[in-house]
């Protein structure tokens, strides 16, 4: 773990807030709560309830930023559920934030996309390059990989989430709506991202081609 819990122990007591929070060093999944030693209320499990013997249900509010490009991707989502799973009162507790809601439109960067491009070509680039050296300097035939690399750097490079800041005119169509998440009932099955069976799954853009300031960057 990196040193930002001490860091975050340093402004509590800097603040002189230290004796109401609590910094835990830990994951998620792994963390121990101080239930006696800060007197936590711990609700007991309902009868039927299918929980495992870990459950510690003494939280009221879950706040975390999980969310990573495109809602789902860095995989957070999953360690938000499990401590909800493990943490959160049933009925009263929060979540936030509460639900969560994926758009899908597209969208014209082209700046972005020929960086992307570039990228992808300095990569294939550089593997040339190793894959001439290593066969000229040690007799060692690369080639047989060269496919699979390929295709790594273009679902890396090209076919990836990425982060940027776009100007309302950069969108092209009406966004639509490919997934909801209710943060207080979805489940880890959930969080394995989009299929192509889900009701909003299919969706079709409505865009006036004589209208169009550029092509279709992306999505």
């Amino acid at each position: 773990y990196t040193a930002m819990a001490k860091h975050a122990q340093a402004v509590m007591k800097h603040n002189q807030v230290d004796h109401i929070v609590t910094v835990l060093q830990s994951s998620v999944e792994g963390v121990e709560l101080p239930v006696e030693q800060d007197e936590l209320e711990v609700i007991e499990p309902t009868d039927g309830d299918e929980t495992n013997k870990d459950t510690c249900y003494c939280v009221d509010i879950i706040i975390s930023e999980w969310m990573g490009y495109f809602l789902l991707r860095e995989s957070m989502m999953d360690s938000i559920i499990r401590a909800r799973d493990k943490f959160l009162k049933p009925a009263t507790g929060l979540m936030f934030p509460s639900h969560t809601t994926m758009y899908v439109a597209p969208v014209c960067d082209e700046g972005e996309r020929k960086q992307a491009q570039s990228e992808y070509a300095a990569s294939m680039s550089d593997w040339h390059d190793f894959a001439q050296t290593t066969n000229t300097v040690y007799g060692v035939d690369m080639s047989c990989l060269e496919r699979e690399f390929d295709q790594e750097q273009k679902d890396y490079y090209l076919l990836s989430s990425r982060w940027t800041e776009l100007p309302a005119d950069a969108v092209l169509a009406e966004p639509q709506v490919v997934q909801r998440y209710d943060m207080a009932t979805c489940t880890l099955e959930d969080a394995r991202g989009i299929e192509a069976t889900d009701a909003l799954a299919q969706f079709d853009f409505d865009m006036n081609g004589s209208r169009l300031e550029g092509p279709v960057s992306g999505l």
